[in-house]
């Protein structure tokens, strides 16, 4: 399976079917993890929990045991670079079969940062459950689904923008870049709200985050998490397709909607 296929199959799993994961699965899983890197170069350090041993556990989950965790400094880009490094790890665990997702808002947090030995210094943005996908979704989490309209997505010409704000992309004119963008189009995002918008200047891709209230507190704003996982969705596009982009902060300048803020841009090359 692809990397395309991965990131349309997926989906989030609230309900598991209750078999343990196999121990060499777990050390693959976390190997992957510490090894996943960012953009930013910003080191996270991961762990998996057990409920019992660690003390952790989710109300919005049925049937595993298991959990992912990281920390890092809170340092500049960090929401970024955990949301880009944390994708590759989820979409990694589905390539062996293992079922997420993302949990942060309903997350124990008190628990889960005493599970990870969390510092003065360090954040725990987000943790995933890892399981295997039972047959049947529970009431809870079909609810949870239709209440976020957890398989809709906005329309491709309100995401995506020709050179500045003011002109649409239309999907037929998207060219090389319909896969990557696509792929973006289909990535997750808490309560999902997909706050990316895309500007594409000739090779120049700028990437920015339209805000919704709410989810910016202590300096910390958890939709710049869903950046990082739309940017490495648009990476994947671009390596299946065999070019690549170099990542860089530099705000060209481009008028922008209110509540519409510059993330980063990647240059194809």
């Amino acid at each position: 399976m692809n990397i395309s296929e991965l990131i349309r199959n997926r989906r989030s799993v609230r309900t598991f079917d209750g078999r343990s994961i196999e121990p060499d699965i777990l050390k693959t899983i976390l190997e992957y993890a510490n090894n996943s890197g960012n953009p930013y170069d910003i080191p996270i350090e991961w762990k998996i929990l057990n409920a019992k041993a660690d003390g952790v556990s989710s109300p919005v989950i049925v049937g595993t045991d298991t959990f992912i965790a990281g920390k890092m400094k809170r340092v500049p880009h960090a929401e970024e670079a955990f949301g880009y490094s944390f994708e590759k790890v989820v979409l990694y665990a589905l390539l062996l079969g293992i079922g997420t997702t993302w949990i942060a808002g309903t997350m124990p947090r008190a628990a889960f940062e005493k599970a990870m030995q969390l510092g003065d210094d360090e954040v725990l943005p987000c943790m995933s459950p890892l399981g295997y996908i039972a047959e049947k979704m529970s009431v809870r989490e079909t609810m949870m689904r239709a209440g976020i309209k957890a398989d809709t997505r906005f329309d491709f010409s309100t995401l995506f923008f020709d050179g500045s704000f003011d002109k649409p992309l239309p999907p037929d004119s998207a060219g090389d870049l319909m896969l990557p963008l696509e792929l973006v189009q289909l990535s997750p995002s808490a309560v999902n709200k997909q706050p990316w918008r895309v500007v594409v200047d000739n090779s120049n891709v700028h990437f920015y985050e339209k805000q919704s209230r709410g989810y910016v507190a202590n300096g910390w704003d958890t939709q710049k998490i869903d950046m990082g996982i739309a940017m490495y969705h648009f990476v994947c596009g671009l390596e299946e397709l065999h070019r690549k982009a170099e990542f860089t902060v530099a705000d060209p300048g481009i008028a922008c909607p209110a509540e519409t803020h510059y993330t980063a841009t990647l240059r194809i090359i």
